[in-house]
């Protein structure tokens, strides 16, 4: 048995298999924000329980879904066995498609652990040739990092079959297009990619670049393959330390959060900004550890600027907190809306808020609740702040610890995973309609 200590509130004793997963997914963390109708009575189903087998296990990360309505994601192990990952799998990646009153679930990727990278640690991104864009934590093969000195993750493409006619069962093609060495160009990838405009990518590496804090980076596509462009590497001299997010508003800027470091030492948000000579960064924010929170995890935009995100610890409850930073015309205003762990209301948030059309917040819990499995939670504003609703308590035979922001659709239904129990101990897919 391994004990993995996962935040400042919990620590479980975890078989190998168990305890491999976690720290894939422990601060792996998105930018969405969606239109959608407040809902209200809550039903929970599972639309799928994993084996840890052919179909995966573990899913860290969350949903994607596509505009047929389809559920993309990606499990840390399971698959096709290989050499490359022990024997339990690498992960890999999965579809849902709704069909009558179930779903169909396919598994469209299988990672060997090779050059084609393990363990994938950030949400499926679609972009816009409909391809499935996504990262690897290692793997790869360029560099030693984390546990493994098979490579230090990668950035991937995922594409249907070209097989004709085309099968449902049919497996993806994978084109990896960039593998990290875990040297100034970053090692690690977390959370999820962001595209701009002319389909470039932007995303982040826990570590890596001239001090080992991590990077911001930039992929561009050149000559038939991708050119990595390094936007800023952490110092951790009042910068901040280990970037796990990153998110761009509509001016181009870049905003993230440091998980670490920062003028405080707990974790600091971030902008970067484009110019003629280069970007240029600024710390928004600086946790202090106290009420505020420290560890951020996550931060979305709203239509007028302004910022909301979550810590994963800190607040006045020692659990946790929802954050708002308000640009006010010289810098930004802070705001602690929410600190977690009144009553049985769950700890920890580990990933992005969703925002419904009203601004009410949506999110999930990793520990917690009334049945201390974790929970998904509404955060309702009104005029004396905010109000916290359990949508749903997990019991551990419907899923354990969910870790990842959920998704809506547009007739209010909310999608998720819990990375552990269900049927078979691998955890789930959710779906709570209104």
């Amino acid at each position: 048995m391994i004990r993995i200590k996962l935040s400042p509130a919990f620590s479980v004793a975890l078989s190998c298999e168990r305890a491999v997963a976690v720290l894939v997914v422990a601060t792996a963390f998105s930018l969405a924000i969606l239109a959608m109708p407040v809902a209200q009575a809550q039903t929970y189903q599972v639309i799928h329980n994993f084996t840890k087998g052919l179909d995966g296990g573990f899913p860290g990360t969350g949903l994607t879904m596509d505009s047929p309505g389809n559920l993309y994601g990606t499990t840390t192990s399971g698959g096709v066995l290989s050499g490359g990952c022990s024997s339990f799998g690498c992960g890999g990646v999965y579809k849902l498609k709704a069909a009558g009153s179930g779903w169909v679930f396919t598994p469209i990727y299988s990672f060997a652990g090779g050059d084609d990278g393990s363990y994938p640690a950030g949400r499926i991104a679609i972009g816009a040739d409909e391809n499935l864009y996504g990262t690897t934590l290692i793997g790869g093969g360029e560099g030693s990092c984390f546990y493994s000195g098979s490579g230090c993750g990668t950035v991937f493409k995922l594409h249907p079959s070209a097989t004709i006619p085309k099968s449902a069962l049919a497996p993806w093609n994978e084109t990896v297009l960039y593998r990290f060495t875990g040297g100034n160009d970053g090692g690690e990838p977390r959370g999820d990619l962001v595209f701009d405009s002319s389909g470039n990518i932007y995303g982040v590496t826990f570590i890596g670049g001239p001090t080992n804090n991590g990077v911001i980076y930039e992929l561009t596509a050149s000559g038939g393959g991708w050119q990595e462009t390094v936007l800023y590497a952490a110092q951790n001299n009042g910068d901040g330390a280990n970037p796990v997010f990153v998110a761009r508003d509509r001016s181009g800027n870049l905003f993230g959060v440091f998980y670490d470091g920062g003028p405080h030492g707990f974790g600091a948000v971030f902008q970067l900004s484009p110019s003629s000579s280069g970007w240029a960064e600024r710390t928004v924010y600086g946790f202090t550890g106290g009420n505020d929170g420290q560890n951020p995890m996550s931060l979305i935009i709203d239509n007028s600027g302004n910022l909301y995100g979550t810590t994963q610890a800190g607040g006045s409850l020692a659990c946790g907190t929802v954050f708002k930073l308000t640009p006010n015309g010289r810098g930004w205003l802070f705001s602690t809306l929410y600190a977690f762990g009144s009553g049985d209301e769950g700890c920890s948030p580990q990933d992005a808020l969703v925002m419904d059309a009203p601004g009410n917040l949506y999110g999930t819990l990793l520990e917690g609740g009334e049945y201390l499995w974790g929970a998904v939670f509404k955060l309702s504003r009104s005029s004396n702040g905010w109000t916290y609703t359990s949508l749903y308590d997990f019991e551990g035979d419907d899923g354990e610890f969910p870790a990842s922001k959920p998704i809506f659709d547009a007739s209010g239904n909310l999608y998720g995973t819990a990375q552990f129990g269900g049927a078979n101990g691998g955890g789930v897919v959710f779906e709570i309609a209104p």
